[in-house]
């Protein structure tokens, strides 16, 4: 079965820095665009980044961009979101996802459980 597990969520202040990782099993992950999403409670889940199957093509949110990097380890697995500079708005439970195409963001064929990351101010 496919699996995509997050990790590296948690508490920090602001102004630090975060790496979150997902580890996915079950699928040829190496074909899949891979995204990373968020939730805040009361709010719709929306796109932060997403990074294609070669690795060389990424995107970013306008409310991340120049502040967290995605990238991938084919090899491994595993798909990394790089948060620096966190803000508190920055407080949500972030969501890995398979994409069925790197060209629609809003088509997820699988997600992971979520792991949280809470920026204090």
């Amino acid at each position: 079965q496919v699996q995509l597990v997050e990790s590296g969520g948690g508490l920090v202040q602001a102004g630090g820095s975060l790496r979150l990782s997902c580890a996915a099993s079950g699928l040829p992950f190496s074909l899949y665009p891979m995204g990373w999403f968020r939730q805040v409670t009361g709010k719709e889940r929306e796109f932060v980044a997403a990074i294609a199957w070669h690795s060389g093509s990424t995107t970013y949110a306008d409310s991340v961009k120049g502040r967290s990097t995605i990238s991938r380890d084919n090899a491994g697995n595993t798909v990394y979101l790089q948060l620096n500079s966190l803000k508190p708005e920055d407080t949500a439970v972030y969501y890995c996802a398979a994409l069925k195409y790197y060209s629609n963001l809003s088509t997820v064929d699988y997600w992971g459980k979520g792991t949280l990351v809470t920026v204090s101010s």
